[in-house]
């Protein structure tokens, strides 16, 4: 979006002091996100289920009939259910690293919109980084950088591409069998 010429040198949307620290604050500027991610995550659970019962019966007499005709005729049944489960899931993942970010925009509360790329290339090998996210001025350090725990949004992306990635992934004749074979 252009901004209308204000007719002279002096233009307050790209005024910066000269005696300012450099802090990222217009559309354009760098800013270095320092890369700082560590989530854990665990989860265990455990249940067990007892359930037993007895029943008995048995006929001593009837009318009509000899008390002792029916010996020792009787019944009995027993029933016993058991059950025990448990369960755990780990997950640990531990991202650090820093790339420079560009502001795209700047909302009306004054936080920038942020987005960089930084791809190496090694080896006909590719490794790419993506970084978004919603920064306040204020959480911006001396030196132009933040942390980014201290970023809202964050939306990190780390692909690889090239002949390391091609070997790690599952191919289209692998994933056939794989769904179609029932073990």
């Amino acid at each position: 979006m252009a901004q209308p010429a204000g007719g002279s040198i002096f233009k307050a949307v790209n005024y910066r002091p000269l005696f300012e620290d450099h802090r990222a604050r217009l559309v354009g500027d760098t800013l270095t996100v320092q890369i700082v991610e560590k989530v854990t995550a665990v989860q265990k659970s455990t249940s067990s289920v007892d359930k037993s019962g007895s029943v008995s019966a048995g006929i001593s007499a009837l009318p009509g009939i000899a008390p002792n005709s029916f010996g020792r005729a009787g019944a009995e049944a027993n029933s016993a259910n058991s059950f025990a489960g448990k369960g755990a899931v780990e997950n640990s993942n531990d991202f650090s690293g820093t790339i420079t970010v560009v502001v795209r925009q700047v909302l009306p509360n004054g936080h920038l919109l942020i987005a960089g790329e930084k791809q190496i290339g090694v080896n006909q090998n590719v490794d790419v980084l993506r970084f978004s996210g919603q920064v306040d001025p204020r959480a911006i350090q001396p030196g132009n950088s933040v942390p980014s725990a201290h970023i809202a949004n964050v939306r990190l992306e780390q692909r690889g591409r090239g002949a390391q990635a091609e070997a790690q992934a599952v191919g289209w004749l692998g994933r056939v069998f794989l769904s179609v074979l029932p073990f």
